[in-house]
Parts: C-alpha cells; sequence; structure tokens
C-alpha cells in the first residue's frame, strides 16, 4: 500500500451506554487501554464489552462508505447512526490492519475490520450489513494517548 495519502477527521461521536444514540462531539480524549472517554466502551459497558480487547478502545468508518451506503442502497445514515468513533475522509481504512497511523496527536494501530453485524443493522435500517460488507470501517488500539478533534489530519505512521 501507498503512503501517499492523507486524511481528515469528519465526526466523532460517542455513546454513554450500550445501544444508546451516539452524540457527535467535537473533540475525545484517546486514552491507552480504554478508549475514547465518555463512549460505552471506555467504561466497559458497550454491548460487546464482555469480549475484552484492544479492538474495542476506537472505530473508525470512511465517509466515503457511508455515501456509497447511500448511492448504491438508498440508505442514508447520518455520522452517529454509523455506530463508530470517528468518521474519516481520504483515508484507506481497510488497509490499515497491522498498521501504525496518526490521528492528530494522537497514535493508532488497526486492529481488525468492523464488519457491519444484525445488531447494527436492528439499530439503523434493513439492508445497512449487506450495505458496509467489507467497508464498515476499521478497529484500532489507541498507542499514543491524547485528544482527536474534528478537523485533525489523518497521516500514515512511516513505522509499522
Amino acid at each position: 500500500m501507498t503512503n501517499n495519502w492523507n486524511g481528515e477527521v469528519v465526526s466523532i461521536q460517542v455513546g454513554d451506554k450500550a445501544g444508546s444514540k451516539l452524540v457527535v462531539v467535537k473533540e475525545a480524549r484517546a486514552v491507552k487501554g480504554r478508549g475514547l472517554e465518555g463512549d460505552r466502551y471506555f467504561h466497559g459497558i458497550g454491548t460487546y464489552s464482555d469480549r475484552p480487547g484492544p479492538d474495542r478502545e476506537v472505530t473508525l468508518i470512511e465517509s466515503e462508505a457511508i455515501e456509497a451506503l447511500e448511492r448504491d442502497f438508498q440508505i442514508k445514515l447520518a455520522s452517529q447512526d454509523t455506530r463508530r468513533n470517528v468518521v474519516t475522509k481520504g483515508v484507506p481504512l481497510n488497509h490499515l490492519v497491522g498498521r501504525q497511523f496518526q490521528v492528530g496527536e494522537v497514535a493508532l494501530r488497526g486492529i481488525r475490520l468492523c464488519e457491519p453485524c444484525s445488531y447494527l443493522e436492528s439499530l439503523t435500517k434493513q439492508g445497512v450489513e449487506k450495505g458496509l460488507l467489507h467497508r464498515g470501517g476499521l478497529r484500532a488500539q489507541i498507542l499514543k494517548a491524547g485528544t482527536i478533534r474534528v478537523g485533525d489530519t489523518i497521516t500514515p505512521s512511516s513505522i509499522d
């Protein structure tokens, strides 16, 4: 994969408990081993918190995938409806599994793809699971703490 890309944070959202509507925020503090302050997984009360691991710290999705969902499947979702913490633009998330990258001052490592599931579809709209297949985002681990802000630049790390 080429490292000739630069992206940005378009939106940030957190939810205070399992199944709750996510709230759009301008910034969120990323804490190693915990996730984003104010989010259900940070507090260990997310739907899948009984399966802990570094892949529960931060989830990201491409704004381009949300746009494709509307274009290809006529399903419109707001950023918070995706159930992902960070919406990006210009970032090849699927290519970041096993790789380090920077989101502003925060260093992340892509752990695995964040494939859509029937639970996501039950909280959103019929067809979301199929429409976001292989473009549902990325689960990432926080390597260096800091604050993620809307507008932050996202860049590949020179060290993997």
